[in-house]
């Protein structure tokens, strides 16, 4: 039978500072679900890839915009759901950077994305209502 999943929301404002919060979020939802203190490092470089793309490069304006990061854990299925209202961008359409290449002659940018692809087993994209979804599952070894 499957278990029902526990959920946690986060909300942070559209500030680099915030990656702070996020770290102690993350590291408080590690201890509580007791998830594994390597999987919870990734989980953080995880967000601090996707959150800081969305804060730098999501908003023209420099209004305030909020950012949800919802979790989500049943047992077996962290999952991870990132919601703004930033520009339209489905990073799961990045090439992945060809890796074997010398760091001096690869294109600058998307190792950030390719680094959330390796370390989630999914990585999906939905614009819904003028916002953007990033859906981000990982399954938990027991």
């Amino acid at each position: 039978m499957d278990k029902e999943p526990i959920t946690k929301i986060l909300q942070v404002n559209n500030q680099i500072d915030e990656l702070a919060r996020v770290a102690e979020f993350l590291e408080e939802l590690g201890d509580d679900w007791e998830l594994p203190m390597p999987l919870v490092l990734s989980l953080n470089l995880v967000l601090e890839e996707a959150l800081t793309n969305t804060i730098l490069y999501g908003f023209d304006d420099e209004n305030q915009h909020t950012i949800t990061v919802g979790f989500s854990f049943d047992g077996e299925i962290l999952g991870i759901t990132l919601m703004d209202d930033g520009h339209e961008y489905d990073p799961t359409l990045k090439e992945d950077p060809d890796i074997t290449l010398a760091a001096e002659d690869r294109q600058i940018g998307g190792l950030g994305i390719f680094l959330i692809k390796k370390t989630m087993d999914t990585v999906i994209y939905q614009r819904k209502e003028n916002k953007n979804y990033l859906i981000l599952t990982k399954k938990i070894k027991s």
